[in-house]
């Protein structure tokens, strides 16, 4: 599966993660508070960051993804994506820039 359309995928908010990152209400970033084990329903409760990569939208996601498949190569993410070597760049330097930023939080 190819990725999608890349057009300003960059927003939390307009992506469909399969976790909310950020709160409907006031529009600042979630934490996790609990999570559960399915199997015995045991809870650990806290307050967690989200971790990075489910900061990210799905687009952003299945990029990192396909970028450690490749074992980084970006001619090689360019030639399965259908794009152009700096396209595909400037695609990695925008996660790059976002988990940059998530790292001052």
């Amino acid at each position: 599966m190819r990725l999608k359309i890349w057009k300003n995928q960059f927003d939390c908010q307009n992506c469909k993660c399969s976790l909310p990152c950020i709160c409907p209400s006031c529009g600042y970033g979630l934490k996790v508070k609990c999570l559960c084990c399915e199997n015995c329903n045991t809870e650990v409760s806290g307050l967690y960051p989200m971790p990075a990569l489910n900061r990210m939208t799905e687009i952003e996601q299945e990029f990192v993804l396909r970028f450690v498949q490749f074992s980084g190569s970006l001619k090689d993410m360019a030639k399965y994506l259908k794009l152009s070597y700096p396209t595909v760049r400037n695609m990695l330097d925008e996660i790059i820039k976002k988990l940059n930023e998530y790292e001052k939080e």
